[in-house]
């Protein structure tokens, strides 16, 4: 598998619906190739819409989304689609498709017209599955997979994809937690950038690289974890009494309490 990855940065990123307050507003970040950046908020201060701008999927209607400099729009779709891998939140439910099947999807942007699957197709949607641990469920319906294996099947699809760049929305949703925890490790261990939304605070200090908070719409917050996930910042963002444990060995933890 590819392990290209790219730069992307964003520039005044603004977006909301016609008619209403921008659901996300001036937006400024910079995520190096190679980084894993984690956005963390409450519900409803833009995690998805911003992460949807990061894949083109609505164009944001003030500022600029730029991979390896270049404007995301300026991009044709296919070679968007190329560099970016998108695992989103909501699953299908009844995809009238094997698992394999699901997965080798992830080569159709590498695919010439309506050419057979070549050899590295077959190749690399093989070491997909396998990464995912996926092989026993190849040729079960992806339809009657529970749903933290229809996620794995979807990152799995991803992987088989050969981004530059991989986008998850809540990519841990759905699964118990060894598997929460065995899909951010692979992740880390892919070479594409990694941006994702976590709901979980102790998991996004493990995994990310940097963290970004976002919060009614607003960046309050980017850096390295230990840099930005502080007590006063983590309540201020949730709206909780947040308190750090420290540990003798390991990352710190926190617990929370309402106010």
């Amino acid at each position: 598998m590819s392990e290209r990855s790219a730069r992307l940065d964003a520039d005044g990123v603004t977006w909301g619906p016609q008619k209403g307050m921008p659901i996300i507003s001036g937006i400024n970040l910079s995520v190096e190739a190679g980084a894993r950046l984690a956005i963390i908020g409450p519900n409803g201060a833009g995690k998805s819409t911003l992460l949807r701008c990061f894949y083109r999927g609505v164009k944001p209607q003030r500022g600029v989304v730029r991979l390896d400099g270049v404007d995301l729009w300026s991009i044709g779709p296919k070679e968007a689609a190329q560099r970016i891998a998108v695992v989103p939140q909501e699953t299908p439910g009844d995809f009238p498709f094997s698992v394999r099947d699901v997965v080798l999807m992830g080569r159709i942007p590498h695919r010439k017209g309506m050419a057979r699957w070549s050899d590295r197709d077959h190749d690399v949607t093989t070491r997909a599955l396998a990464r995912l641990e996926l092989e026993p469920l190849a040729l079960r319906q992806f339809a009657s997979l529970s749903g933290g294996e229809k996620q794995r099947a979807l990152i799995a699809r991803a992987l088989a994809q050969e981004p530059e760049l991989i986008v998850l929305d809540e990519p841990t949703n759905h699964l118990d937690i060894r598997h929460q925890l065995e899909i951010l490790e692979l992740l880390k261990g892919v070479g594409p950038t990694i941006i994702t939304t976590l709901h979980d605070i102790n998991l996004a200090a493990d995994f990310a690289t940097h963290v970004a908070v976002l919060d009614c719409g607003r960046l309050t917050g980017h850096g390295e974890p230990a840099e930005v996930l502080t007590v006063e910042h983590v309540s201020n963002a949730f709206r909780v009494g947040a308190r750090l444990h420290p540990a003798e060995s390991g990352p710190q933890r926190f617990s929370f309490s309402l106010r």
